[in-house]
């Protein structure tokens, strides 16, 4: 009587039988591996196939599958190998081309971002590919990590001086001059009182904080601020209107906050900022202590009054309700002497651009 053919031997060394022995041991192994991890160690022990099969519960085949594969490569014979599978119905360039497709613009002076079914039929009327469906293409989109539908704006400061102007600027954030004080100064305009219809709802386990949709308006402020950029602190007050002489009275009270010293203005191109005249007769009456530097067009985040007009808005007016204009004064006041008791610089860490000098 025939005995059949005799199992392959397998010879483990002591390192992979005790890499076999953790994986078997280690509860988040796949059981997968730890099956063929059993059977890598009962055929090194020379147990005969037919008794593996029956002690681990498989067939006879899977046991000779794989102790073949064991005994040939040794404990990482264990592991998956890389198999071919079905070649991909769309190619890589194809890929790329279905991308480029999705960035085009689909009207030229209109709709930019074309969907995905005008996609699809762009492709398929193109030649990219036969025959595709809308979400291939998205997950192609996807893979490439392509938004095309989404759209981020800048804006172009068209100032031919901008690095200059941003470098000066600066500089004199990083130190001022002797005997002089650094103020960055700006109004921030159309400050609504708004008060809110009908009360808002605490938040609760599981539920937002909500606040009525209908306000009633009760009028319009102007914060005029200057903003000391080494200190921190903070002279500002609030206006029923944005005016030339606004600005000017604002101004007077710079002035007389800061005597003997000389003030270097940083702020932006306003109308009221850029009228010579009015600034040179205020220079006049005041010793020719003032230099007013202008930040470039289009470039407001040069300005610090703007960050700290940021927290403002944060901790005074997001979803407040002011009674009247005298209530958002009242609440405008207290933060700004709140501000001033703590008043620290905020850390300007830009210290500017490289100028080109037009050098190899």
């Amino acid at each position: 009587m025939s005995r059949g053919r005799q199992a392959m031997p397998v010879k483990l060394a002591k390192k992979e039988r005790q890499e076999l022995l953790s994986l078997i041991e280690r509860k988040t192994a796949a059981q997968r591996d730890v099956m063929r991890a059993r059977i890598a160690l009962w055929a090194h022990e020379g147990h005969a196939n037919t008794v593996i099969a029956r002690e681990l519960g498989v067939s006879v085949q899977t046991v000779c599958l794989w102790r073949k594969r064991i005994a040939q490569q040794g404990a990482q014979g264990i592991r998956e190998g890389e198999r071919s599978g079905r070649p991909p119905r769309i190619t890589q360039e194809a890929r790329l081309q279905l991308i480029a497709l999705a960035c085009e613009t689909q009207e030229p002076e209109g709709r930019v971002t074309p969907t995905l079914d005008e996609i699809v039929a762009r492709a398929v009327e193109r030649g990219v590919v036969g025959q595709i469906s809308r979400s291939q293409v998205q997950r192609i989109l996807q893979a490439g990590d392509v938004r095309p539908h989404r759209i981020q704006q800048w804006l172009h400061s068209p100032d031919p001086a901008f690095r200059e102007k941003v470098n000066g600027i600066c500089k004199l954030y990083r130190k001022a001059p002797r005997n002089a004080v650094v103020l960055s100064i700006d109004e921030k305009t159309g400050i609504q009182a708004i008060e809110r219809k009908y009360p808002g709802r605490a938040p609760a386990p599981g539920r937002l904080r909500r606040r009525e949709f209908e306000y009633v308006r009760h009028g319009t402020q102007a914060l005029i601020a200057a903003l000391n950029v080494h200190t921190g602190q903070v002279l500002a007050e609030c206006r029923d209107r944005r005016t030339q002489e606004d600005l000017v009275a604002f101004m007077e009270r710079v002035a007389t906050a800061y005597p003997g010293k000389q003030v270097h203005v940083v702020w932006d191109n306003l109308n009221t900022h850029c009228a010579q005249a009015v600034w040179q007769a205020f220079n006049a009456r005041h010793d020719e202590r003032f230099h007013f530097h202008f930040t470039p067009l289009h470039a407001s985040w040069v300005n610090q009054i703007e960050l700290w007009f940021a927290r403002y808005t944060r901790r005074v007016l997001r979803h407040a309700s002011h009674t009247s204009i005298a209530h958002l004064r009242e609440r405008t006041e207290q933060f700004i002497h709140a501000h001033n008791q703590v008043a620290r610089p905020f850390k300007w860490s830009f210290r500017g651009y490289p100028l080109q000098t037009g050098a190899l």
